[in-house]
């Protein structure tokens, strides 16, 4: 059986979307043939509207529709702590908690030799750069790439990066200076988890983790 071209190239169009096989593709095309003309007349809209209705913060990196975004041009935003994550999807998934009030830094992936991805591929040195052109000064640095090989070799990257220069002291309310602190988000047992369960790795970082009971 021939398939219609039009079929064809939304099937292929669908495989080349990550996390989706020829299988879904086939679906998802033909549930789409049976839609209202009227809402695939908006659903292609809404596609060809997502790079022009989207841009790229200038500061942070993450998307947003203007530059700077709305959480760099927030006056109420903690300006001294940046939170370092992977992709803008992470600002989101920390947005969602409501209790972060500092800034943010998306390195748009992480540090991957496998997949020719090194630190010049990300923006890791337009984040040395920003902190170092901070002339307030920077009270914390929060590594938050993920817990895998790649995003913990992204963090030590950075780590080390920030080791080698100097970074402008934080000047407190009281008219003191103090050290720049780099610190790594908490790892270990995520809540409704059976510590049988927990591979060994996951169990030593919940024990070095530990805090007082309260």
């Amino acid at each position: 059986m021939k398939v219609p071209k039009a079929i064809q190239n939304l099937i292929e169009s669908f495989e080349r979307l990550p996390g989706i096989g020829p299988k879904t593709a086939q679906r998802l095309t033909f549930y789409l043939l049976h839609v209202p003309q009227e809402e695939l007349d908006h659903f292609s809209q809404s596609v060809q509207g997502l790079k022009r209705g989207t841009l790229i913060c200038s500061s942070c990196f993450t998307v947003g529709e203007t530059d700077p975004c709305q959480i760099c041009s927030d006056p109420t935003r903690d300006s001294s702590i940046i939170c370092v994550v992977e992709q803008p999807l992470d600002v989101m998934a920390l947005e969602k908690n409501g209790k972060y009030t500092g800034l943010y830094h998306v390195l748009h992936g992480k540090i991957d030799p496998l997949n020719n991805i090194g630190p010049d591929e990300i923006f890791i040195k337009q984040l040395i750069e920003r902190i170092r052109n901070n002339e307030l000064g920077i009270r914390e640095i929060i590594l938050a790439t993920n817990p895998t090989m790649e995003g913990e070799a992204t963090a030590m990257y950075i780590a080390k990066k920030l080791g080698e220069f100097k970074m402008q002291p934080f000047d407190s309310a009281q008219g003191k200076n103090s050290k720049c602190k780099i610190s790594r988000i908490g790892r270990g047992l995520p809540v409704g988890a059976d510590i049988e369960y927990a591979d060994e790795v996951t169990l030593q970082r919940a024990m070095e983790g530990r805090s007082d009971y309260s």
